[in-house]
């Protein structure tokens, strides 16, 4: 690409170093320090030269007389400038040009007496000026006008007898000013200055020092304390006032004024109340006079002079304006002429530009602005001025276009354009970052920059050009690739972004190292062992750096449990063999170098023998199955019971209630689980085997064919479903509501109602189901786990917020709403004790299902209560207990209600039966339900839930409006996200109104599936392309890396810890109020709402304004931001579900605790997993977590890094550059997002899931513009909803918003005739989308624009249409071309082909011109010299 001369030369400057001959050495007889030059006594009559890095000259003391013009102007990077005692008279224009760095002048103690106007123009950055003890008489207007920054001036000591109004003026910063000891003769003339002295000492409490010398009487008086009365002064009044002129063309028109004050007074005229300019007044060529004595003379007069006209008499005392007269103009119309047109111009951002535009015309032009067809005076920053030219204030980017002067009056209309360029400079989007590489390995230095024009990307290494080498290449994207790197290729490299409106700079380092990869010392080799022992593993490796030894088991990696220990050396000891040990373990040795990794088989041997607890398995199952179904019916019963008010934990467990499905597959675990616990129990008690506590095998309780029974008693066989992926045509196309035969070849990867996966094998207390914590005498590093409450109070929960000065709320809100699109946990079915029924509130034991947390003595709010009510997460059959009778034994796993994909379930649900609950069925359009209307905009709310037992009335005092009914149960959680969740549907309306509108042959079947196709997509794009770079920053996104494509090979299930941990951060980033703003983005007359009345309060949106305030309270209040000491707010650890006379719950200890009884391996584990170093003290954390204070408390509460939990150190954790999470949640949500991506086939980049055209009309699609559309009434909006954005500065109308253009789904007629040609009949069990399914006016509207039928076959052709529209939906599809005759075929096959030619001729005559031009534009550009940069 071609660089324009421009940018070649702003790059050339930039890259210069200092030359010699630019360069100065220390003056003779001045000591130089650095950038500090001092020359006293040095009897010096002039201004040396000095080095241009200079920042402080000290030239005092010497004999310098004057300062010529440009002294200083190569002296860019001065700060302080010392001239005081010198004999210095003057100080000319010009004297101190190109010192924009100056802060500090220093002219005090010379003879000046004279200062041009102007002299200190430039100096935009000075802060203190010091002119005092000099001879100066007078200040010219405009000396200091041009110094915004100045905040001290010291005049006092010379010889000032007055000072010219507005002299000070424009000295917004001033602090200080002394005119003190001067011969100040205080008169009215001087009224402005007492006036501007008073206002700036209230507004910005300037100190300033102003003494009278006369007249005798007010000598040494303070100007300040001095009143208009004590001068005499009198405000104008006049003698002489104008009256009606009439003129007709060509006349001159005089209006007379005259008046009297003291001061004396000013005279200015007011033509239809705007102040002429003075700068048209007694101009050369201009119309407009002022006599001296004040009248008015208008030159030539004609139609534009007509109106009122009103004579302003002013002085500083005050003002006063003549009463109106008129001037009448007898003339014929005339058209519209400019006097003045716009011009095409180019500014730089936030600067202020005005575009001329004047017209002359009878009767008077009025003058209209517009850009691309559009009003601008609608913007704030846009002022049309009085002449007709239009001023903009802050220019922005979306500014620049072709702006349309018109001027139009009853004799017609004139218009003229001009062209706005604005130009941004350059501000980096992505920033080199230090790299450390492995010598010989390939680098790349990112770096990308954004501006207008696109600026130029250059890189230097250490200061110089970059070697010349092929292994360098400066890709076209800016970033520095560097193949084979060596240690020569160590050191500093500069990113250079220039363009015409500036340059920036950035620097990264690059390390080399040597390659020392890990290399096993001990490896294990395949073992056969018996039941019940204890081994040893051995396998140990080095490398440089000392590489990390893990062990995996099947594909999983072991963290440290009471089963598996890991010794220093990497040995691997297990526990206590039985049967479910069997299988391949792994030991791999990972440094930052490299990874190796060695295996062997394990063995078990177990004797199959009776266990002594078969005979108790038939009393058991019986026993289990009355337990477990009465906890269930009774929780069922307390909680849909309306007669009483509803608790915060009954809040939180009906909205988590799991569905009838869920329901079943848990009830079967639960079943089986107690059998085994009962079964443990008879044992115990008969003293028959000696078990420990709840440290046992069920091996140790029940044979195999016994456990077969259990399986099939408690109904886990049943669950075990097989799913038919057969309606291939189907499945090819659209996505399934619970999520299977998406992977064709594994088709329960990823559904709803399937185990969470897991990437560590958790650390169940007894090897496969109880939980962390469980037994409160068990030990973990030699210390019991600290309360999950005391955690939570010390660390946790905060009442200081801190605000993000980046991301705005929705940032947080749509994290929550992408959250209830990928897993829904299924806690217990009962919060009853399964054994004898006692509910888990009133009890503090470990008994299934409860878990409850322990309140600590000194807790500062809960004082009557020694635990929190929690229940366990039901388990899926097939883990835990229950894994025995599946082929391969899994730990106790728990149920994702939902899908994995981002598949908008939260929008559809997640089974058939939702779906359809959700779906419109009384028209064929493909809607979803909606509810009552919102006023005025008739947009409708979601339905009501009327179908469930599920109550949003918290109080009985409240409003009775009933809950939402949304595609996820929790959508009335919170009005942020039931918000979202209004949003959405609408949006799925209206694209299906909109693809009806376009293809009205469509049944409502495809629409809908369509619509919900694109309505995914759009969730998709927005979360990976918008959303997800802010959570997790540069390095994150490049962990996550780029689409590769679908792999069938990838699970796309949500693992376990990314549910219960990592994607809980977003609880970090709430704030404790939630906004709610008007159209003007003030807070509604109701106001803000606390958090906890924002909970299960749909009330609110029907009640008190909808939607659009909530919106707009997301979207420009700040993120909380995620600060290790700031963790949540006290509105979610203190008082989460509050309600009158109940203990509100803990959002902090709910989700430790949850993290505990899925028991995730602790944080030590997952820092190893993410490529860590496991800690071995507190200390060892201070380069993830920094704050020393959170570690002190860390260390008071846990005793040792490895007990740490994940939830909690990971917030913990200083945040990545540019993200928002700490290394290891960074890792933890990357490894997720990029398994959620590359395993859905259905993923809207994966080619053939959209064609080309859809594609790109979806990456139109932003959260703003799903605003925009379904919002009540939004019209102003940010454009990136995710970042804090000031109102009204970064709002852009919504018309300026990309939007999806759904004419890319446009089916047309031959598009039909084609696929039926190519595809034929297909018979199958949902309409073929081939077919028409009922007859509509668009077979009528059809223009058949590539086929030359004739009338009768053209009517035979529609006839043959509507024939198969009315095939019956179970019966083969019949083709278009099936229904011709054989004649007609022939005559539509010979025109397709006709066509068919007719197009390949024109191709190929097109490529053989533009192969001429090639040719052409080759040998042109071989006559011409290379150029180089």
């Amino acid at each position: 690409m071609a660089l324009d001369s421009r940018f070649v030369l702003l790059l050339l400057g930039v890259l210069t170093v200092c030359l010699p001959a630019v360069c100065h050495a220390c003056p003779l007889g001045c000591l130089c320090f650095r950038t500090t030059v001092r020359c006293m006594h040095l009897e010096l009559t002039r201004i040396p030269q000095v080095d241009n890095e200079t920042k402080i000259l000290d030239l005092r003391f010497n004999q310098i007389a004057e300062i010529p013009s440009g002294a200083f102007s190569s002296l860019t990077a001065l700060n302080t400038l010392l001239l005081n005692h010198n004999n210095i008279r003057r100080i000319p224009r010009g004297a101190f040009e190109g010192l924009h760095h100056l802060k500090y002048l220093y002219l005090y103690k010379n003879k000046i007496t004279e200062i041009d106007s102007q002299a200190f123009d430039g100096l935009v950055n000075l802060e203190q000026l010091y002119l005092y003890s000099n001879e100066i008489q007078e200040l010219k207007p405009g000396t200091f006008s041009n110094l915004p920054k100045l905040e001290r001036l010291f005049l006092n000591n010379n010889n000032l007898t007055s000072i010219y109004s507005g002299t000070f003026q424009g000295l917004d910063s001033l602090k200080r000013l002394r005119l003190d000891a001067n011969k100040l003769m205080c008169n009215c003339k001087l009224i402005w200055l007492i006036e501007m002295l008073k206002q700036a000492s209230h507004q910005r409490h300037t100190q300033a020092a102003a003494t009278c010398e006369y007249p005798r009487n007010l000598r040494s008086r303070n100007l300040m304390d001095i009143s208009p009365e004590e001068l005499n002064c009198r405000r104008p009044h006049f003698v002489v006032e104008p009256s009606d002129v009439d003129a007709v063309e060509g006349n001159n028109v005089y209006f007379s004024c005259r008046a009297m004050g003291d001061p004396e007074p000013e005279i200015v005229w007011l033509h239809n109340s705007v102040e002429i300019p003075a700068a048209t007044l007694n101009a050369v060529g201009s119309k407009y006079s002022i006599l001296n004595d004040g009248t008015l003379m208008i030159q030539n007069a004609n139609g534009d002079d007509e109106g009122e006209y009103e004579c302003m008499a002013r002085n500083a005392v005050g003002e006063t304006t003549s009463e109106a007269v008129n001037l009448r103009y007898f003339g014929s119309p005339k058209r519209p002429t400019f006097s003045q047109e716009p011009s095409d111009t180019e500014v730089k951002q936030g600067t202020t530009v005005t575009l001329d535009c004047s017209a002359s015309g009878y009767p008077r032009p009025t003058i209209t602005w517009t850009r691309h067809g559009q009003s601008v005076v609608d913007d704030p920053r846009f002022t049309l001025l009085a002449t007709g030219s239009v001023h903009i204030s802050s220019v922005q980017p979306q500014d620049r276009g072709e702006y349309t002067c018109t001027a139009t009056n009853q004799a017609g209309s004139e218009s003229t354009s001009a062209t706005l360029t604005v130009t941004v400079p350059p501000s980096f989007e992505v920033t080199p970052q230090f790299l450390s590489a492995i010598e010989g390995s390939t680098v790349e230095l990112f770096c990308q920059a954004a501006g207008y024009p696109l600026p130029v990307i250059a890189w230097r290494k250490d200061g110089s050009l970059l070697p010349d080498s092929r292994r360098y290449l400066s890709l076209a994207s800016g970033t520095l690739r560097i193949v084979r790197v060596t240690r020569e290729d160590e050191g500093n490299y500069d990113c250079y972004a220039v363009n015409s409106a500036g340059s920036i700079q950035a620097t990264a380092q690059i390390e080399v190292r040597p390659r020392v990869p890990p290399v096993f010392t001990q490896s294990p080799s395949d073992l056969q062992v018996v039941t019940r022992a204890t081994i040893r593993l051995p396998c140990s490796a080095t490398g440089d750096p000392t590489p990390v030894i893990t062990w995996s088991k099947d594909g999983i990696q072991i963290p440290e449990s009471n089963k598996y220990t890991i010794s220093s050396e990497g040995h691997l000891v297990i526990h206590n063999i039985s049967p479910d040990d069997a299988g391949r373990f792994e030991c791999a040795a990972r440094n930052s170098i490299g990874y190796a990794a060695t295996s062997m088989l394990l063995i078990v041997d177990a004797p199959d023998e009776d266990r002594e607890g078969d005979q108790f398995v038939g009393d058991s199952i019986t026993q289990a199955i009355n337990n477990v179904d009465r906890a269930i019916n009774e929780t069922r019963r307390e909680l849909f019971d309306r007669s009483k008010p509803l608790t915060p934990s009954d809040l939180l467990t009906l909205f988590r209630f799991p569905s009838m499905e869920a329901m079943s597959i848990a009830r079967a675990a639960e079943v089986f689980e107690q059998t085994l616990q009962l079964i443990h129990g008879h044992i115990e008690s008969g003293m028959k085997v000696n078990l420990t506590g709840v440290e046992y095998s069920y091996d140790d309780l029940v044979s195999r064919p016994f456990l077969n029974l259990i399986a099939n008693l408690s109904g886990c066989t049943t669950h075990s479903k097989i799913v038919n992926c057969s309606d291939i045509c189907f499945h090819r196309k659209y996505r399934t509501h619970d999520g299977t035969c998406n992977n064709l070849q594994n088709p329960e990867w990823g559904a709803s109602l399937t185990p969470f996966r897991r990437l560590l094998k958790p650390i169940y207390e007894n090897g496969f189901n109880t939980p962390v914590g469980w037994n409160q005498s068990h030990l973990y590093n030699g210390y019991p786990k600290p309360s999950v409450r005391k955690v939570s109070l010390e660390v946790m929960s905060t009442a200081t917020i801190t605000d993000s000065e980046k991301y705005s709320h929705m940032l947080m809100q749509w994290g929550q709403f992408l959250d209830h699109d990928m897993d829904f946990t299924v806690t217990s079915l009962s919060r009853a004790r399964f054994s004898d029924g006692v509910e888990c509130k009133d009890t503090c034991e470990n008994q299934p299902p409860c878990f409850p947390i322990n309140v600590p003595d000194d807790d500062p709010r809960i004082h009557r209560m020694q635990c929190m009510e929690f229940t366990r997460s039901s388990a899926v059959c097939g883990s835990g207990s229950t894994s025995v009778f599946f082929n391969s034994v899994m730990p106790r796993e728990q149920i994702n209600q939902i899908t994995s994909y981002i598949d908008a379930s939260n929008v559809y649900g997640n089974t058939k039966g939702q779906a359809d609950d959700l779906r419109d069925y009384t028209n064929n359009k493909g809607r979803l339900k909606a509810g009552p209307a919102a006023q005025p905009s008739g947009k409708h709310l979601l339905p009501f839930n009327r179908d469930t037992p599920i109550d949003c009335q918290r109080d009985l005092n409240e409003s009775p409006i009933p809950c939402f009914l949304a595609g996820d149960f929790r959508a009335n959680e919170q009005l942020g996200l039931l918000s979202l969740h209004t949003l959405w549907f609408r949006e799925h309306n209206r694209i299906a109104d909109e693809l009806l509108r376009i293809n009205p042959h469509w049944d409502g079947e495809k629409i809908y599936q369509e619509t919900r196709k694109i309505v995914g997509a759009a969730m998709q794009h927005i979360s990976y392309t918008h959303w997800m770079p802010k959570v997790l920053g540069p390095q994150g996104i490049d962990r996550l890396g780029s689409y590769e494509g679908y792999d069938p090979k990838t699970s796309a299930a949500i693992v376990n810890v990314f549910a219960t941990a990592a994607f809980r951060f977003g609880h970090s980033l709430i704030q404790p109020i939630l906004r709610r703003l008007n159209s003007t983005y003030q807070s509604i007359e109701l106001g803000d709402l606390p958090l906890h009345k924002a909970f299960f309060s749909p009330y609110r949106v029907v009640e008190e304004g909808g939607i659009d305030p909530i919106l707009r309270g997301l979207f420009t209040s700040p993120l909380k931001e995620p600060k290790p000491d700031e963790m949540m707010n006290t509105e979610l650890t203190e008082r989460l579900f509050q309600m009158a006379h109940e203990i509100a719950l803990d959002l902090a200890s709910l989700n430790i605790q949850r993290g505990r009884d899925h028991a995730l391996p602790g944080y030590n584990d997952w820092r190893v997993f993410c490529n860590m170093s496991a800690a071995q003290t507190f200390d060892d954390l201070q380069e993830e977590i920094s704050n020393d204070e959170v570690r002190g408390k860390l260390e008071n509460l846990y005793h040792h890094p490895g007990n740490l939990d994940l939830f909690v150190a990971g917030l913990a954790e200083d945040p990545l550059e540019g993200g928002l999470l700490g290394p290891t949640f960074s890792c933890l949500l990357a490894l997720q997002m990029k398994r959620l991506r590359a395993g859905d086939r259905f993923w809207y980049e994966n080619p053939g899931t959209f064609e080309p055209g859809q594609l790109t009309q979806i990456k139109q699609i932003s959260l703003a513009r799903v605003v925009c559309d379904n919002a009540n009434d939004i019209q102003q909006i940010p454009e990136d909803l995710f970042l804090k954005n000031d109102y009204p500065i970064d709002f852009r109308h919504c018309s300026d918003i990309p939007s999806i253009d759904l004419r890319m789904w446009a089916e047309c007629p031959e598009d039909l005739v084609v696929s039926s040609l190519t595809v034929g009949s297909v018979s199958r069990s949902r309409r073929s989308v081939d077919t028409f399914p009922e007859s509509s006016s668009w077979t009528n509207q059809t223009t058949f624009k590539h086929h030359h039928l004739d009338k009768n076959h053209k009517k035979s052709f529609i006839k043959s249409q509507e024939k198969t529209a009315s095939s019956t939906e179970d019966g083969a599809a019949s083709t278009i071309l099936e229904e011709l005759d054989l004649d007609e075929r022939t005559t539509y096959l010979e025109e397709v082909v006709v066509e068919l030619q007719d197009t390949i001729e024109t191709m190929q005559s097109a490529i053989s011109e533009i192969t001429k031009q090639l040719k052409s534009l080759r040998r042109e550009r071989k006559k011409r010299p290379s150029r180089h940069i």
